[in-house]
């Protein structure tokens, strides 16, 4: 059982957390982020992500919930924190969590990323809106993806409000950070001399074949593009077809994050229909 130490200033130890929610460059020198919230902290702990801290409302009395999480993590640093000092890492106005979890982050390595004939790996290029990234990451999980990549100089998915957005998805499905394209199109140039025939495949209101029209059965990559701009054009020059979803009504194109999940929806609709 863990000592618990306590905290009531906002001293160095807590400046730290702060820098976990709001900078992004610590964040990722430090090798971990702050998770808020019930679901996402019980993902974490049940895919066994490593929870180097656990942080706790020092006048509260434990949920069920938060005993149980202390159990798992039974060896964790702890802090009781001051009620007031809770809430400002909480990110909710109208309460205090009573519980927080400091969690190591995993590499980018595309390896975690599962080959083989039912790939289907998502690619988001250069995403500027965090919320949008953790509601991608939500759909990739509900629809049967192997993994997301984010690529190019695009918003973090570590970042509280992508971590909030995904529901805990994040710790469910494997994320990738790279640094653009290259190394996504280098890893399916690899899988293919090994004989997998990785399609890759691009979203866009211009695009050549429409998606229910395309045989989305087989290992797939596909990208969706930047909020305002689009994929970019090494994302289209490396796809081998750019899907097309149809649409009527006043609106020229969907949210990224919706035109991602209506892609991956009509994925697993074919991916389920094809069963034996």
């Amino acid at each position: 059982m863990s000592r618990t130490l306590r905290i009531s200033t906002r001293n160095a130890t807590f400046q730290q957390w702060q820098a976990l929610l709001t900078n992004r460059t610590k964040r990722h020198r430090a090798g971990e982020f702050l998770v808020q919230g019930v679901r996402p902290i019980t993902l974490a702990v049940q895919h066994g992500w490593p929870v180097h801290a656990v942080l706790l409302d020092d006048t509260r009395r434990l949920s069920q919930w938060s005993r149980d999480v202390l159990e798992q993590t039974s060896g964790v640093a702890r802090y009781a924190l001051a009620a007031e000092l809770m809430h400002e890492l909480g990110g909710k106005d109208e309460e205090s969590p009573e519980l927080l979890a400091v969690v190591g982050m995993p590499a980018d390595d595309l390896s975690r990323i599962r080959s083989g004939p039912r790939m289907l790996t998502l690619v988001f290029d250069r995403p500027a809106t965090p919320a949008n990234v953790g509601a991608l990451i939500r759909s990739a999980d509900a629809f049967g993806a192997t993994g997301l990549v984010v690529t190019g100089h695009a918003a973090d998915p570590y970042d509280p409000k992508a971590v909030r957005a995904s529901t805990g998805s994040l710790f469910a499905l494997p994320v990738v950070q790279v640094a653009s394209h290259r190394e996504v199109v280098d890893e399916v140039v690899a899988l293919r001399r090994g004989g997998l025939p990785v399609e890759i495949l691009g979203s866009d209101e211009g695009g050549d074949v429409e998606l229910a029209e395309h045989d989305l059965t087989g290992p797939k990559v596909i990208a969706i593009g930047n909020e305002t701009r689009g994929l970019s054009g090494a994302w289209r020059a490396a796809c081998d077809h750019i899907l097309r979803i149809p649409m009527t009504g006043a609106a020229s194109s969907l949210n990224a994050a919706a035109a991602g999940s209506v892609v991956l929806y009509e994925a697993a609709r074919q991916r389920r229909a094809a069963k034996p």
